[in-house]
């Protein structure tokens, strides 16, 4: 018995790794070439940090912190996209971008890569066609098993295209999964890289059914 419990610890430790202090992991947005269909010029108005953090939440995928919340600055906040739990499903450690990274900023990125690839040319000039964003969610979060962890992220983001006086708000969203061995920076990032994938298809073919 002692010999079993031993092992399920080692086996727990081994699979979450350190969980107790910040982990950083820089998100790399991936190259993506869509279908050029799309011509002229875009500015980006604003992103906006809409989600909504929680003390304590029963649910992981729901935003969180270690510590005391109401003590966060939004400017903070901006940089968490994760949590890490131990084996026994526990919230333990942040997880946040590098220094000088913020969630707005990846945003950014990711919202460049697609439409550009679409054809757009993204100016920071007034411009015919305007976009504001709104970030609802953009979070990971792992699930122990037995043998493995299940890293799972999701970007949700209200895109609002203004031209003149008209204005059209698309729902767009990527999800990602990836099961790892190892609670490593690679497996959390493996994550995000197919929300970022999903999130550009879906993009695209947003934009399709909008003739955009």
């Amino acid at each position: 018995m002692l010999i079993r419990t031993i092992f399920l610890s080692a086996l727990v430790i081994a699979l979450t790794g350190c969980v107790t202090g910040t982990r950083n992991i820089d998100l790399a947005v991936p190259d993506y070439l869509g279908e050029a269909t799309a011509s002229g010029a875009l500015r980006i108005t604003s992103i906006e940090d809409g989600r909504v953090f929680e003390h304590k939440p029963r649910d992981p995928s729901t935003p969180s912190v270690r510590g005391d919340l109401a003590s966060m600055t939004p400017a903070q906040l901006e940089t968490l996209i994760g949590r890490q739990r131990n084996g026994y499903g526990g919230a333990m450690g942040d997880v946040a971008l590098p220094e000088g990274k913020t969630v707005p900023g990846k945003v950014q990125e990711l919202l460049t890569q697609g439409l550009e690839g679409r054809g757009y040319t993204i100016v920071d000039s007034d411009h015919e066609l305007d976009l504001a964003v709104e970030i609802k969610r953009f979070w990971s979060w792992g699930t122990p098993g037995l043998f493995s962890i299940s890293f799972e992220a999701v970007i949700e983001t209200a895109l609002t295209f203004i031209r003149a006086s008209d204005e059209l708000t698309l729902e767009v969203a990527g999800y990602g999964l990836n099961r790892g061995q190892v609670g490593s920076d690679a497996n959390w990032a493996l994550a995000y890289e197919r929300a970022y994938t999903d999130f550009l298809k879906n993009l695209e073919a947003a934009l399709d059914e909008q003739g955009l």
